[in-house]
């Protein structure tokens, strides 16, 4: 390839969609003409200032105070020092570098990969379109922090660890930015039990625990948090409802996760059901959260009724109908 043509794609031909083209041609043209992969993944990393972040952060807050704790170090402003090293010969110094370095292979021989798994981002293959979906129902950001997709990566990330039994379903992922994922990702088995053991709480005469074992033929569609089901005393055909399948009283005491799983679960059914029944006009959505609100099952479910046009004098009000007399509110203004 000539100059011109090679010119020619730089300045006319090179889609722009990342950094990647620019800086491996930036690699290739310095060394002539050649470069291995891990010396162009190498410049690549050099260039993203997350990763750069990330490990200020980390000597900033954790090895620098190791070391100045233990009157190895000195700290001014964002510098470090090592204390008494102007006394040092360079036999010694050398001798303290293979000293660390024998460290370091021990370790990384005792350890392998694990020792960087809390950065493996893409540690299981998640589909373009998957992700997709999962930051769109984030709204693009973090459902940790909140921080936008724009302002830090967002990792897509596994609820229930695929470790313990965590499933690879849309209702088991999670948007996280890589501040967020890398905090979970430091919490011990011990917390990660804990939180399946969680979700997999069940109560033994509950009506909505009960029919996730012993009468599945009901459930017309699930997914790792939560399941749907027809209503049984339908306010209108299709009357569905969803319902997390860990025992939770109300709505208030859903997990984000599950509020995510069970809002999947609505939208999957909506379009279901706008599919096979055209005399859908409308919906309700709502939910009963306690006994004063009508709730009469002590277990969590929220409901998805079709409207039609004509099932109601007037349906003007919606839900505020469920205090007599309160729907039609402009008429009495």
């Amino acid at each position: 390839m000539k100059f011109n043509e090679i010119k020619q794609y730089i300045t006319e031909d090179m889609s722009m969609s990342h950094v990647y083209q620019p800086v491996m041609l930036i690699e290739l043209l310095k060394n002539n003409g050649i470069a291995t992969e891990e010396e162009i993944a190498t410049v690549i990393l050099n260039r993203d200032p997350t990763q750069l972040d990330y490990y200020i952060d980390k000597v900033k807050n954790m090895v620098g105070k190791v070391l100045n704790k233990n009157g190895i170090t000195v700290k001014d402003k964002n510098k470090h020092s090592l204390i008494g090293f102007n006394e040092l010969t360079k036999e010694q110094t050398e001798e303290l570098i293979n000293l660390c370095r024998d460290k370091l292979i021990q370790y990384e021989d005792k350890r392998g990969d694990k020792i960087w798994e809390h950065r493996a981002t893409d540690r299981e293959a998640i589909s373009g379109s998957v992700r997709y979906q999962v930051l769109l129902r984030a709204g693009r950001r973090c459902e940790s922090c909140g921080v936008s997709v724009d302002d830090k990566p967002i990792d897509v990330d596994h609820i229930v660890p695929r470790s313990l039994g965590g499933k690879n379903d849309i209702s088991n992922y999670q948007a996280l930015c890589w501040e967020c994922n890398t905090n979970k990702g430091n919490r011990d088995k011990t917390n990660f039990n804990e939180l399946e053991k969680l979700y997999a709480h069940r109560e033994k005469d509950c009506l909505f625990c009960k029919l996730q074992s012993s009468d599945r033929g009901r459930i017309v569609e699930e997914n790792t948090l939560a399941y749907a089901i027809r209503d049984g005393f339908a306010v209108t055909e299709h009357h569905s409802l969803f319902i997390p399948k860990r025992h939770v009283m109300d709505y208030f005491g859903l997990t984000q996760a599950e509020v995510n799983a069970i809002n999947q679960l609505m939208h999957s059914q909506k379009t279901y059901l706008d599919g096979i029944d055209k005399s859908i006009a409308g919906y309700n959505i709502g939910m009963n959260c306690g006994e004063t609100a009508g709730q009469s099952v002590l277990h969590c479910h929220v409901h998805l009724i079709p409207r039609r046009k004509g099932d109601v004098e007037s349906p003007k009000g919606g839900v505020r109908h469920v205090i007599p007399n309160k729907g039609h509110y402009e008429d009495k203004k």
